[in-house]
């Protein structure tokens, strides 16, 4: 079993995979910004670690993931703002990446976008500025060293989903579970021997399980 360090862990996908990697067992830290966030966390098996994603730097997270074996980013600013896009989408993996390399941390998992969302709407500079900075953050994920496994899910919806996927180097958009996105996390997190794949995801039609196997080369 692993040490995972979870960003994230009190957002839709990350409140659904913490749970999952403990019932696997696996130990968890999840990081959390408000301090009555920690209860909630230990009353899921989770051990709490409070910091703010945009404030912390990569010392800071040298710091937070000593003794942890793999970092799962499933953190989002959610619309709000662009400054806080930019801090926690763009700068927040790039961080982290660098935290890895001092800890000796092969395994890191991002939750990224899917780069067609709203492709068919009239654009809007917010919406932009977040594809842009979750794009510059896949590049540097990519371009590193690490075993990385990098998920793009399609337009996220907050259902925990019925456990069906479509998955693939590149497919239809559409929509996809908070909950099937977590399962097809905690699925890939048990698979080591998938890594330095891009993962798009939407809802679909297999199981989550054979979804992940398939990309085993």
């Amino acid at each position: 079993m692993s040490n995972i360090f979870l960003i994230g862990a009190t957002g839709g996908i990350g409140s659904r995979l913490g749970p999952m990697l403990v019932a696997a067992g696996h130990t968890v830290t999840g990081l959390h910004r408000k301090p009555e966030q920690a209860d909630v966390l230990q009353g899921k098996g989770i051990e709490p670690y409070q910091g703010d994603l945009m404030a912390m730097t990569a010392a800071d997270f040298t710091e937070a993931t000593k003794g942890h074996d793999i970092i799962v980013f499933s953190a989002g600013a959610a619309g709000s703002g662009p400054d806080r896009t930019t801090a926690i989408d763009g700068r927040g993996p790039v961080k982290l990446l660098e935290a890895a390399r001092a800890n000796g941390i092969s395994r890191l998992y991002l939750v990224s976008a899917f780069m067609d969302a709203r492709r068919d709407k009239p654009q809007k500079e917010g919406f932009e500025h977040y594809i842009k900075n979750k794009r510059q953050a896949d590049n540097a994920v990519a371009a590193s060293d690490l075993d990385w496994v990098i998920v793009r899910p399609g337009t996220l919806v907050s259902e925990d989903g019925d456990g069906r996927v479509n998955a693939g180097l590149a497919i239809p958009y559409g929509t996809v579970a908070r909950g099937n996105v977590a399962a097809a996390l905690a699925c890939l997190i048990e698979t080591p021997e998938i890594k330095r794949e891009i993962i798009e995801l939407t809802d679909g039609d297999t199981p989550v399980g054979d979804a992940v196997r398939s990309f085993i080369r």
